[in-house]
């Protein structure tokens, strides 16, 4: 081996059994949860703390570890190493594993047994990667089940509700990957999310929540545009809220940073050759309405502020959202209608190509050799105005549009030039409540995008108690 690590006391994982005196182990860390407390029935009002991981030393064979013991003890193992790092387990006592159980809250493993740490007899080395063979560390890379065996993301939102609750495999590329957030439920715990934008060739966004602070870690390792993912034993359920399919990591969940596998490959060519599809989500609309309830944005902001917000979140990919009282001081709807009248694909509502009229995102898909229908719609940028400055080009879109103009495309292209021109100037002159959505993006001339969610005459009394804006 090219490891200066004594290899005396060494078992491989696929010789490991319960009758085998002071074995050795050495792996990599694929897997691993966060150090929780439990009431320890034999101390009342005491709690026992556990932690679990997943070691591999070959293609074919990985094991799960688990560990019980006091806090400290626990929190400073658990402490000590991380998904991706090399270690040496020492002296673990070896289970015969209940399947059925075991595997219902742990990782799948092909191995019959599991191994079980003892503060007092068992240790765990963590290993320098200059000491590690190649060979093991290219483990990290395999993913744990075939590689063939998993969903794209327009698989799952084909399929819909009828995979709610289900386990699966899946294969995605990182679209961005959120800030995590940090919470306190009611019975005082802290907690923390972070949720991680999927995509493929199928899907240009697809959500993918990280709740424990092992997954959110390896998260932030990820590069957006770059980074493909083997995620084995994902949930999926139906979220209510945002009407559509979403993914959960859970303790079950092994997750495959850049698989050199075939399927994998192709996806990263893909993503390489399409970086513009990330930018599309941009323009389209009333999508963002599925995905935020505008009851829940109550931060109202002014220009200045909303820049401000904006340098402050320079870097995070996260949009933000928030409610502007502002009028409407660029509105060119009396221009030619084919600059403010766009097709967009029925499927994904994307604006599809002037040329061929076919949208370029759907056509990519092995799937799609039918045309889809298009459709046309608003696509209007606009500039908002307030006591503080201007907000240029901001986008105004499909029925978003249409509300604030009180006119379908249809409607719209039955107006004679003056009538076009009399509607502009009405919403020229008068105060909107404006839901926004803001995007920092380097394709953007002004260094960010922002989209209009809603946009109505404001009521006088709620736009002067919020002239000096409350954004934070």
């Amino acid at each position: 081996m090219a490891y200066s690590i004594s290899t005396q006391n060494l078992v491989a994982i696929s010789d490991v059994h319960p009758n085998l005196a002071r074995p050795s182990i050495i792996g990599v860390v694929i897997g691993k949860t966060d150090a929780k407390g439990f009431p320890d029935r034999k101390n009342i009002g005491s709690e026992r703390y556990t932690f679990g991981f997943t070691v591999r030393d070959s293609p074919s064979y990985f094991i799960n570890v688990n560990s019980w013991g006091r806090e400290d003890y626990i929190k400073s193992l658990s402490e000590s190493f991380r998904v991706g790092d090399c270690v040496i387990i020492e002296n673990p006592l070896v289970q015969t594993k209940e399947v059925e159980k075991e595997e219902k809250f742990n990782p799948t493993t092909p191995s019959c047994y599991k191994l079980l740490l003892s503060e007092n007899h068992s240790v765990v080395k963590i290993c320098s990667r200059y000491e590690v063979d190649t060979k093991l560390l290219s483990l990290l890379n395999l993913p744990v089940k075939d590689p063939q065996d998993f969903y794209s993301l327009g698989d799952i939102m084909a399929n819909g509700q009828s995979l709610d609750g289900r386990i699966i495999n899946v294969l995605a590329a990182i679209k961005s990957v959120g800030e995590p957030k940090y919470f306190t439920t009611s019975d005082r715990r802290k907690g923390h999310r972070c949720e991680v934008r999927l995509y493929d060739e199928t899907e240009s966004s697809f959500a993918m929540t990280c709740w424990d602070n092992e997954s959110i870690q390896l998260a932030q390792s990820w590069q957006p545009r770059e980074t493909v993912i083997f995620a084995s034993d994902l949930r999926i359920n139906f979220d209510k809220f945002r009407n559509c399919m979403v993914a959960t990591v859970i303790s079950k969940t092994i997750i495959t940073t850049n698989p050199d596998t075939p399927e994998a490959t192709i996806l990263l060519k893909f993503i390489r050759e399409n970086a513009e599809m990330l930018d599309l989500d941009d323009d389209m609309g009333d999508q963002f309405r599925e995905f935020i309830n505008l009851q829940t944005v109550v931060d109202v902001y002014t220009v200045e502020q909303l820049k401000i917000k904006s340098l402050q979140n320079e870097g995070k990919p996260e949009p933000f959202y928030g409610i502007i009282f502002a009028y409407i001081s660029t509105l060119n709807i009396d221009n030619e209608t084919a600059k403010i009248i766009r097709n967009r694909c029925a499927k994904c509502r994307y604006v599809v190509n002037e040329t061929t009229n076919m949208c370029s995102f759907c056509t990519r898909f092995p799937s799609s050799s039918d045309v889809m229908p298009v459709f046309a719609s608003f696509d209007l940028l606009v500039d908002l105005t307030d006591h503080t400055g201007t907000l240029h080009s901001c986008s105004l879109s499909d029925t978003v549009a249409e509300e604030t103009l009180g006119f379908t495309v249809q409607e719209f292209q039955s107006l004679t030039e003056a009538q076009k021109t009399a509607l502009k100037w009405h919403l020229l002159l008068e105060r909107s409540k404006i839901y926004f959505k803001v995007i920092l993006s380097t394709s953007s001339r002004t260094g960010l995008r922002v989209s209009l969610l809603s946009c109505k005459l404001a009521d006088p009394m709620e736009a002067s108690q919020n002239l000096p804006g409350k954004g934070k």
